[in-house]
């Protein structure tokens, strides 16, 4: 079997080594005559792969003791909403807009009446950098930002500086790079781009956050309920833990976060480098300093919509997928997760100069 190079946006690209283990152990796991799947989320057996997902996360991402991990469900959106009914105290809450799921966040903050400001956006360029000098008031209630964007391919360097509470919805370069938990008091992410299917939901939470939601929010959306409860108050979704577990050993087997970082880097820099040296032919959305590592949107001079099918195309007879355009910049897209080999990027890039050649 010849596996197709996945560029899709999420859910995106699983090692193999993952998928032939969970192959392996999908009828019978570590000899107990069931899959991991079946097994009650209350037995031992899948209380070894649950806290041992937590413990490799905390291991590779240096998380410190005084945050919670939690595992919940309802992805990225449903944190647009959790994020206000926990942390929310009456003051204002402040919001970064780099991008449409930035805009979700915020429209949830709206729907509970909090006092919003937006204290950054870049929407009046379409969403194509990272605002410059991010300044958040250190007595907001928390500040808001998303690290990276899908759709546009952007991405901040660094995090703003804040005495206030900062949020991070890494949902799309979580595991990728480190991270300094010195500037972050919590961080969510949809697991379907780097950390596992979809189906799981990481958020990583300062203790001290856990106390202030009001009584009156329902018992299953604080965050302090499944804190309590090691992510077990409901059943969680046990088999995307599982493959978690999986991808937390793959990323320490290649070598821990730093050394994703730079196979991300070079990637980037190769992907990047075929859109620059191509004589105008790609045109990359994002500015140069707001690039992302993860996701690469770009289109072809004059947005030439007949050549970008044709293109897409020929990705898609060559064993590549997933690379058109989200609908709202149009163009093709190249998400390239830590699981996206190097191998997948430099057939693309092959690829891209031959039809940029046939075409100028």
């Amino acid at each position: 079997m010849k596996r197709a190079y996945n560029f899709g946006a999420g859910p995106s690209a699983i090692p193999t080594e993952v998928l032939e283990e969970a192959q392996k152990e999908l009828l019978d796991y570590n000899g107990s005559g069931i899959s991991i799947m079946e097994a009650s989320h209350r037995s031992k057996m899948y209380d070894e792969v649950h806290n041992g997902a937590i413990a490799m996360m905390r291991e590779l991402y240096e998380i410190p003791e005084d945050y919670e991990v939690l595992f919940l469900q309802g992805g990225a959106s449903l944190q647009f909403a959790m994020v206000p009914m926990n942390l929310g105290m009456g003051g204002k809450v402040e919001y970064a807009n780099t991008g449409s799921w930035s805009k979700k966040a915020i429209k949830e903050a709206k729907v509970q009446d909090l006092n919003i400001e937006i204290v950054a956006s870049s929407e009046e360029t379409a969403f194509d950098r990272i605002p410059e000098n991010i300044t958040f008031g250190d007595d907001a209630d928390y500040a808001y930002i998303t690290s990276n964007n899908t759709i546009y391919g952007t991405q901040y360097r660094t995090y703003p500086s804040t005495k206030a509470p900062l949020v991070v919805d890494a949902s799309s370069d979580i595991f990728s790079r480190p991270v300094d938990w010195s500037t972050i008091d919590l961080m969510f992410a949809g697991a379907q781009k780097n950390a596992g299917p979809s189906g799981v939901t990481i958020v990583i939470i300062k203790k001290e956050l856990l106390g202030r939601v009001k009584a009156s929010v329902p018992t299953i959306l604080q965050y302090k309920t499944h804190a309590e409860n090691n992510s077990l108050y409901n059943t969680p979704p046990t088999f995307g833990i599982y493959i978690l577990n999986l991808i937390m050993k793959w990323i320490k087997n290649s070598g821990g976060i730093k050394a994703i970082q730079k196979i991300n880097e070079e990637k980037a820099a190769l992907l990047y480098g075929a859109i620059d040296n191509s004589n105008g032919f790609y045109v990359g959305h994002a500015q140069k300093d707001s690039r992302s590592l993860m996701n690469v949107s770009f289109n072809i001079k004059d947005k030439n919509a007949e050549l970008e099918a044709a293109l897409i195309k020929r990705t898609e007879e060559s064993g590549m997928i997933g690379l058109k355009g989200h609908r709202s910049i149009g163009g093709l897209r190249a998400s390239i997760y830590n699981a996206v080999s190097m191998d997948a990027v430099k057939a693309l890039v092959e690829l891209m100069e031959t039809f940029a050649a046939e075409n100028q």
